[in-house]
């Protein structure tokens, strides 16, 4: 909301070629309890002046020697940039008023001046000015904020992808189709990708030869978009030995709608090896 002394602080321009009409608004203003009043006779001076200060409302006579008030606007329009002239012209033509409207002006007020009118007027156009003006400076502040969230949130999502490789092998990022869309480390190698199927386990075509059942419930957790902690699985390298790795992942979502997978891993040999080469899943 805009308080009434927002209101009365307001900028206000007069633009008039007769003193007369200047002195006589502007002592409507003053009375009124407006503060922040200028005026001029001169309407090739009122671009400058706009340009300056940015006022609230622009009085504008449209009936002026040499320079009329629609030419005023025509001028102002390349200043104002986001279209909106803050201005309510002042027309002894009922003709004009239209025209007016058409040209860019917000309101009018007829001469000879109706001071209950004019006061209104006057008033209201103020409201929607500094309405306009705040919600201009809340969208500014709102996109503000969303670039320092994005940047805080690439920041922290650049050290959580710091530590996961710190703490693990691998780390991988799949797509909804499933494709690998980010990696870290021998991910294609340590996951089994391009596995040939045999009637008892799988291969990967190199001469590593992998546990099917375990295998298969890797899969089925990928499949049905279940996220799986620690899960275990062994794998024969082609000298014989045996290999253990340990894999995490969790599917992610966008406002609800799966959009892949998301995971780390590790080669956990060494600490399976103490308990007979067993492996196992959590």
């Amino acid at each position: 909301m805009i308080s009434k002394q927002e209101i009365l602080n307001a900028s206000i321009l007069i633009v008039d070629d007769q003193q007369s009409n200047v002195l006589l608004l502007e002592e409507i203003l003053q009375t009124a309890g407006y503060t922040c009043i200028t005026s001029t006779n001169d309407p090739y001076a009122v671009c400058e002046l706009y340009r300056k200060n940015r006022y609230d409302l622009i009085l504008l006579d449209l009936q002026m020697p040499k320079m009329d008030g629609f030419q005023v606007m025509e001028s102002l329009k390349e200043i104002e940039i986001d279209d909106y002239l803050p201005v309510l012209v002042i027309t002894a033509q009922p003709s004009h008023k239209l025209q007016a409207l058409a040209s860019g002006a917000k309101d009018f007020v007829a001469k000879p001046f109706d001071l209950v009118e004019v006061q209104t007027r006057i008033h209201n156009m103020l409201e929607v000015r500094l309405l306009y003006k705040k919600l201009v400076q809340h969208n500014q502040i709102l996109e503000q904020t969303v670039l320092e969230r994005t940047a805080e949130l690439r920041e922290s999502e650049t050290r959580f992808r710091r530590f996961t490789e710190l703490s693990s092998d691998w780390y991988w990022e799949q797509d909804k189709d499933g494709n690998f869309t980010n990696v870290f480390g021998p991910v294609a190698e340590m996951l089994g990708i391009l596995v040939i199927e045999t009637e008892d386990n799988t291969s990967d075509g190199q001469g590593v030869v992998w546990n099917k059942n375990e295998r298969e419930i890797l899969e089925a957790n990928l499949a049905a978009r279940r996220p799986f902690l620690d899960f275990v699985y062994g794998r024969t390298t082609p000298d014989g030995s045996k290999q253990y790795l340990m894999v995490s992942g969790e599917p992610t979502f966008d406002a609800g709608r799966f959009t892949g997978y998301r995971g780390i891993g590790k080669d956990v040999t060494e600490t399976m090896r103490p308990n007979g080469g067993s492996s196992g899943n959590r």
